[in-house]
């Protein structure tokens, strides 16, 4: 829920600020604003709760910690390279496939009731998939269409 809050806030007080400074709404640097902040806000949780977020990783794979952190460091780097038009495509098309891989990992820990933040098994399980498959949808959509239509 944190992250939604943050895209749509950011997206609505970047479209206004880019109105307000310019001749025109601009809203496709609003929605990659917005994206850009959301993903440095939720690579800092993967710091944060590197150990309960190692805990959504499935048991065959190995350095779980350390794929957590990386996954940070991946998200720092789209959330740079959304804001360089140069780059806005490749990395949102890369952007896309990282949100589609991620999904097995909220399955994953849903069905284990993993709670990220606790690093324990006492989370809501699978009812949360109703709120975080349509949310990682949303994502996709909107990293398509700020950053690739």
């Amino acid at each position: 829920m944190k992250p939604l809050i943050v895209l749509l806030a950011i997206f609505c007080l970047a479209l206004v600020g880019t109105r307000v400074v310019g001749p025109d709404w601009n809203p496709t640097f609003a929605g990659n604003l917005a994206m850009a902040v959301m993903l440095m806000f939720t690579a800092l949780g993967h710091f944060k709760f590197a150990d309960g977020m190692a805990l959504m990783v499935p048991e065959f794979m190995p350095f779980k910690r350390e794929l957590v952190l990386g996954t940070g460091i991946i998200e720092i780097i789209a959330a740079i390279g959304l804001l360089i038009p140069a780059y806005r495509s490749l990395t949102a098309l890369l952007l896309i496939i990282f949100f589609i891989v991620l999904l097995s990992a909220n399955i994953n820990a849903a069905v284990k009731h993993i709670d990220y933040e606790k690093a324990t098994t006492t989370g809501q399980g699978t009812s949360y998939l109703w709120f975080r498959i349509p949310l990682q949808i949303l994502f996709i959509g909107w990293v398509y269409y700020f950053g690739i239509n």
